[in-house]
């Protein structure tokens, strides 16, 4: 060889070729030898290796500069570009070796490089490792430079390659193999290491190489290596208790929106803890409270520039009521600019446990933190000889510090927050077990709580705790939790014992060292969340437990004092701090099954929040929050009702679930979104901004209410009446969540968002599945993740595709279809969730995301449960990589989501069925695992399981074949042993036709959810008193209807003299005084209006809520074409006031094959102006319909009665009629009602005449504004900052409004105020379209907000046409980056 490398094992340090010396990567062990290609470790460029036929080992591979076979390997500054990590530097340094170069055979080929000779003896612990980042392209989303790994050439002759020895993840340490993993990320660093000695003790390594072995080209080739190490004894941290494994980094190599490895920051605490306690990198930041590398300093250093107290669920919420302390040295008084204190560190420098976190800075100063519930010990270890200080801080000036010196503590509050609503002053106390030598406030240039204190001893330890009270409580808190005579280490023991206590839950054989870190620290963020919000306001011996109410809506927090909170304290255990949408499909149910008593805490400590606030936030962070979609602890808290899990309050557990699915909420914090519509409709209509999410997650979550009511039912003792109602209204429930199929598109084949009156989001000829949104009706997901939402009734979703396997050849396509990120759709870009899906490459599966983590269980409603198998056990493998260097998470991790899919997965188990009492079966990760129930050990054994052995071949429950797909929970909570037989290959298991789980749809039906009898054209409602009550049957409570007299009644008749079966119906309470709800009625049916038969009696009923809508089973329902309601007043009631009625059947319901339209208008008061009256005929025979035409009083209408003859099948017919408006006619719209008869058909039509002057001002998301949106394709609504709405549309949504001209106006002006990048366009026609305002910027944040004015005149004139009509559109001037036009209001000013 070219040089031989003299073996050195003092300091790390290596000679190399030439008598250089690398700068060598600080290794913990003892170092053979390493590089990080810093000043003087540079390769030889292009250095082919001999192969072992003694000819160059190169293949189809060109040096990308001189054109000569094999790679380029040249030291450069590293990479410009990375997801994640710092830019232009190495991973711990500032430099890095970049191979390059071209793949030109189309097949496959293969460059091995000789990156240094060296002379190194292989012992039998020797271990490499380094690490890679892999270039990408985007657009050709090519992943050739992922096959590539560092080889080992030995004196004898052979490689490392050639050996059959595998990295720490279970891959062949082979370039080809390293790339067909799909383990290495691209545009990330990715960290490798191999034993070396297991395969290779007493060999001697000649050569450190680095091969490419791509399949097929052509590509180009690029990357970066560094910090390649072969150490022969690495030092393994000792590992007897399994908080040992957990790594709290994991997760931290993040970038917010960029690319996310689990978002995570390294939280010390106790398990479900009051506080975390956690090292801040940017101490100005609630979002990212730690990056594990892109915020390295200009030396490729992390640094803290802060410890913190954070209640952080997740940086999309933001932290809040936090506190910081940063410890520094130097003589005088300390610069507290976050820069300045700033302590660079290295992480193998850390300790990052879940008990104990500490960190030894490069300067010598260390800081150990130690946790309690509340409190924490702190201890801050001062370089000799230095001033001794700590700087006390917040984020914000949100904050108070007071410092008393002379007694030694310092205490405070804190309001920091971002979209933490409901958040309370949080208070804080702290001691210290040093003298205050000095102190003082440094608030100049920082914020008003920055202070410091100074110490004169090297050791300080500082005791501190917070309280959501006051500061006496804190106080109280810190004496409760930390003795006098607590030590750190008893701090860390108690906590260390807390977490193994949880964790200690699963025991594994046969996995290796990342697997059990894996496990272990998953099991860690499970059970970091959620968080306790109560305190003991008693005594140890004699607690009473106390909380501050944050149960609300509310942005500001109550006025406090300095020291002790304004908010309302209540009794009980309280919780926050989880996304229901991100947790209820896998963390809720692996606590149920690991840790149920402290699962029934948790689940009662939420439902204390329906008791402080009248609702379960729908994402606590602390209060009420509505940042996703879905009220889904429905079904979290139904699981665990179903499921027997102990501590839980059934009633309220269900009554909160009940109020989310059957009454409109106050607000946009609460409750389930356009309830007040979508519970008449059966789905949210595409105008709600992710409407058709809020659908789909309302019948997963009314699947579950029905289970639970039916498990309440079910339950000794429960009262007869009762009874009776739980299972009306289970009944009810399961019958409503069959609804999905109301959103299934047959013309397209996929799921989609559709308006109030039935049309489709996007039409057939555009729909593309892999189109993310579909202009806002996908939350996070496009057409082919959203395509099998249906886990509760798998059957019904496969009657949709056709059957059984229909459903299983479209899983198939999803698996087949790649993602590329390149349709972010109505994004306007490419979100984390695109990347990160893109790069697993399991197709359109997107894992990373948690409305996608059911998917592949779907198979095991196919008869096919192999493929469930081998997709989740890809996903096991490829996702959960990188633990070593911060990475460890597919995508976000969000409150225990990922990780609890990533336990349940890995021990074969999957609540695919939530409130089913069941698991669905799959792929045990571990040849035993040993569950310590409370119920008796759960045992899962697969023997030989591998990588190679992922089919479940055979399963016997406690010594008995199982052959079902599913297992019950009460199988699993008693203990038992599940013994798996696995292969290599695919088996019969499963596959019979009654082993798939079970659905609310039997085989050959379709599902049949109920639907409303009664609405607009279906049939003709009056009341016995002659009131109006068509508002009883609009679809919409917001409207209210009142009846007097002592036994009013309300009539309904079928259409077209057609029968309806109805089997439920529903009666909704108004806001109005719950005295005049109805409590005893009768529902009758007829078929000749005249002979009366009564359907159902009811006595005594309650509405417990206003607004609520109550389901009501008729026992033997009949097919009748006349309906009664008779409110029967009892105890002098003659005042009845009800929202909304609804007859409900699963039958067909008739439609009319008459459609009437009213085209609205403008004019002024005393004028006249004509109304075009259209008519279409979409049935099958010729209609000749009587029209009348109904005007306000003291208006005209000519004619006002009329006919049209021979209307023939999908023709049209126009009718104008001249309506004259009263003198004295308001501003605003007036109804024009036509109504068309023809045999027994009674159909109307209603349109709005509006009333102007010669102002008119409209402002979205107001009825003024819906009575002139002629067109929303896909905008939505959003606050305008000021209090008021603003409607945007971006990518390729727009929104278009008939602009109110009076009749006759001439001249005048339309006024915009408009922002972002707007489109406007102008049309007279509605058809034909000119643009007459742009932006053509890039601007977002309407920063270029401003009153655009238009003429009329010349608005016609560009339109090109002297019609009445005119219309405007606003859209994206430049679709591609989300944010288009954006509009705050319009003013239209006539003259003419």
């Amino acid at each position: 060889m070219i040089g031989s490398l003299v073996l050195a094992l003092v300091a790390g340090s290596a000679t190399m070729p030439g008598g250089t010396a690398p700068t060598a990567r600080a290794t913990t062990g003892q170092t053979d030898w390493s590089t990080s290609f810093e000043d003087g470790a540079r390769p030889a460029d292009g250095q082919v290796a001999t192969g072992p036929d003694g000819r160059p080992d190169v293949a189809g591979v060109l040096h990308p500069d001189s054109g000569a076979p094999g790679l380029s390997t040249v030291v450069d500054d590293g990479p410009d570009r990375a997801y994640a990590a710092k830019t232009d530097v190495g991973f711990t340094g500032t430099r890095a070796l970049r191979y390059a170069g071209r793949h030109e055979s189309g097949g496959p080929a293969h460059s091995t490089n000789v990156l240094f000779d060296v002379d190194v003896p292989v012992r039998p612990e020797t271990e490499l490792s380094y690490v890679v980042l892999p270039w990408f392209d985007e657009e050709a989303v090519d992943y050739a430079s992922t096959h590539v790994a560092v080889d080992l050439a030995f004196t004898d002759g052979t490689r490392l390659s050639d050996l059959d020895v595998e990295d720490q993840n279970g891959v062949p340490i082979t370039a080809r193999a390293q790339g067909e993993s799909r383990t290495l990320y691209p545009l990330q660093w990715n960290h490798r290491s191999v034993s070396v000695g297991q395969v290779a003790a007493g060999r001697t390594i000649d050569q450190v190489l680095l091969t490419y072995d791509g399949p097929d080209g052509s590509a180009d080739v690029l990357g970066w290596l560094d910090d390649i190490v072969l150490e022969a004894e690495p030092r393994e941290p000792e590992r007897s208790r399994p908080s040992d494994w957990v790594v709290t980094t994991r997760g931290t190599h993040s970038n917010g929106g960029g690319y996310s490895r689990g978002n995570n920051f390294p939280a010390t605490a106790v398990p479900n803890g009051f506080n975390f306690w956690t090292p801040v990198t940017d101490a100005g930041s609630l979002a990212t409270l730690y990056s594990y590398h892109e915020a390295n300093n200009e030396r490729n250093l992390p640094e803290i520039e802060a410890f913190a107290a954070s209640h952080q669920p997740s940086i999309w919420l933001g932290d809040r009521q936090t506190f910081q302390f940063m410890p520094t040295v130097g003589e005088g008084v300390p610069d507290a600019d976050r820069d300045a204190r700033a302590l660079a560190f290295r992480h193998e420098d850390e300790t990052a446990s879940p008990h104990h976190y500490g960190v030894t800075f490069q300067n010598g100063l260390r800081t150990d933190i130690a946790p309690t519930d509340h409190a924490a010990m702190f201890r801050f270890t001062f370089p000799a000889g230095e001033g001794r200080h700590l700087i006390l801080d917040n984020i914000d000036e949100r904050t108070g510090l007071t410092i008393d010196a002379e007694k030694g503590v310092v205490s405070g509050w804190s309001e920091t927050r971002v979209i933490s609503t409901g958040m309370t002053r949080m208070y804080m106390y702290a001691t210290f077990d040093a003298e205050i030598v000095a102190s003082g406030m440094l608030t100049e240039g920082n914020r008003p709580s920055t202070g410091y204190v100074s110490f004169d001893r090297d050791v300080v330890t500082m005791r501190v705790a917070t309280s959501l009270i006051g500061v006496d409580q804190a106080k109280k808190n810190l004496e409760l939790e930390i003795a006098a005579d607590d030590s750190f280490a008893d701090v860390v023991e108690r906590a260390r014992t807390a977490w193994d206590d949880r964790l200690g839950v699963v025991e594994v054989d046969g996995a290796s060292d990342a697997q059990l870190t894996t496990l272990y620290s998953n099991l860690y963020r499970l059970f970091l969340y959620p968080n306790s919000g109560y305190e003991n306001t008693g005594t140890r011996e004699r607690p009473r437990y106390r909380h501050a109410v944050q149960s609300s809506d509310s942005f500001s927090p109550p006025p406090s004092s300095p020291t002790h909170t304004g908010a309302e304290i209540a009794d009980g255990k309280v919780y926050v701090n989880t996304g229901f949408w991100d947790t209820f499909r896998a963390a809720w149910p692996a606590y149920f099954l690991l840790a149920p008593e402290p699962a029934g805490e948790l689940v009662d400590g939420f439902v204390q929040q329906y008791r402080d606030g009248g609702w379960i936030s729908p994402w606590s962070s602390p209060g009420y929050a509505r940042v996703m979609t879905g009220t889904s602890s429905d079904s979290a808290f139904a699981d665990a009702v179903v499921k027997g899990v102990p501590g839980i309050d059934a009633e309220d557990t269900y009554a909160a679930a009940l109020k989310n699915a059957t009454v409109r909420p106050p607000n946009d914090s609460v409750g389930r979104s356009d309830l007040d519509r979508s519970l008449f409709l059966g789905y949210v209509p595409n105008d709600v901004s992710t409407g058709f999410a809020w659908s789909l997650d309302g019948y997963l979550n009314d699947f579950a209410i029905g289970a639970m009511a039916e498990a309440m039912a079910r339950r000794p003792g429960t009262p007869g009446r009762e009874r009776k109602r739980l299972r009306e209204e289970a009944e009810y429930f399961r019958l409503r969540s069959q609804g999905y199929v109301d959103v299934f598109d047959p013309a397209v084949g996929f799921f989609q968002g559709k308006s109030a009156d039935g049309v489709w989001t996007t039409p057939p000829e555009r729909y593309d599945p892999r189109v993310w949104g579909n202009d806002h009706d996908y939350t996070e997901a496009n057409g082919w993740n959203e395509a099998f939402t249906a886990p509760h009734d798998g059957q019904g979703l496969a009657e949709l595709y056709g059957g059984r396997a229909g459903l299983a050849d479209k899983l198939d396509e999803f698996f087949a279809t790649p993602e590329t990120a390149r349709f972010p759709g109505s994004y306007g870009g490419v979100i984390h969730e695109m990347r990160e899906t893109r790069d697993l490459r399991l197709g359109q599966w997107s894992m990373p995301n948690q409305v996608s983590h059911h998917i592949p269980w779907m198979y095991n409603y196919t008869q096919e449960p192999w493929k469930a198998q081998y997709h989740v056990r890809q996903a096991l493998a490829r996702g959960w990589v990188g633990s070593e260097i911060g990475q460890g998470y597919p995508g976000d991790e969000d409150n225990g989501a990922t990780s609890g899919w990533w336990i349940m997965s890995a021990l074969g188990l999957y609540p695919l069925q939530l409130a089913s009492g069941e698991y669905t079966i799959g792929s045990p990760l571990f040849e035993k695992a040993t569950l310590h129930l409370p119920g008796g050990s759960l045992v899962i054994e697969a023997p030989g399981t591998s990588d190679g052995n992922i089919y479940v071949q055979g399963l016997t429950v406690d010594g008995h074949p199982h052959t079902s797909t599913t297992i019950s929970h009460d199988e699993l909570a008693d203990g038992g042993v599940l013994r798996f037989t696995m292969g290599p290959e695919p088996s019969s298991w499963g596959t019979g036709a009654n082993a798939v789980p079970g659905s609310v749809t039997e085989v050959g039906d379709r599902p049949r959810p109920l639907h409303d009898v009664t609405g607009k054209n279906r049939g003709l409602v009056t009341a016995s008193t002659g009131e109006d009550v068509s508002g009883l049957l609009d679809d919409d409570s917001r409207t209210a209807t009142v009846l007097t007299g002592h036994h009013p009644s309300v009539r309904y008749t079928v259409n077209g003299g057609d029968r309806a079966r109805v089997e439920f119906y529903t009666i909704t309470s108004s806001q109005a005084d719950p005295r005049q709800d109805p409590g005893h009625w009768v529902l009758e049916g007829s078929d000749d209006g005249k002979r009366w038969q009564t359907l159902d009696r009811r006595n005594g009923e309650e509405f417990r809520w206003r607004d609520q809508t109550r389901p009501f089973k008729i026992r033997k329902p009949v097919s009748m074409r006349h309906y009664r309601l008779r409110l029967l007043g009892t105890g002098g009631q003659s005042t009845f006031s009800l929202a909304e009625v609804e007859l409900l059947t699963r039958d067909a319901v008739p439609e009319s094959p008459l459609r009437v339209r009213v085209d609205p208008v403008a004019l002024r008061p005393g004028t006249t102006a004509p109304v075009d009256v259209r008519l279409t005929n979409t049935g099958d025979t010729l209609l000749s319909p009587e029209l009348t035409v109904a005007v306000p009083a003291s208006w005209a209408v000519d004619p006002a009665a009329g006919m049209v003859s021979d209307l023939a099948p999908g023709d049209s017919a126009t009718v104008t009629v001249e309506v004259t408006a009263a003198a004295d006619a308001a501003p605003g719209p007036h109804p024009v009602l036509v109504t068309a008869r023809w045999d027994d058909w009674v159909v109307t039509g209603e349109g709005d005449v509006r009333v102007v002057g010669d102002v008119t001002e409209i402002e979205p998301g107001t009825p003024d504004e819906r009575d002139i949106l002629v067109a929303d394709d896909g905008s939505q609504l959003t606050g305008d900052g000021a209090g008021g709405q603003a409607r945007f549309a971006d990518a390729t949504g727009s929104f278009t409004y008939r602009l109110p001209l009076p009749a006759g106006a001439t001249s005048g002006t339309v006024t915009l105020d408009i922002a972002n990048e707007f489109l406007v366009d102008v049309s007279t026609d509605g058809r034909n379209w000119t643009t007459v305002l742009r932006e053509p910027n890039a601007v977002m944040f309407q920063s270029n907000r401003g009153q655009r004015t238009l003429d009329l005149a010349d608005l016609r004139e560009q339109a090109g046409d002297a019609g009445q009509e005119l219309y405007l559109r606003i859209g994206d001037s430049r679709p591609a980056d989300g944010w288009g036009g954006w509009l705050a209001g319009l003013r239209l000013e006539t003259t003419g």
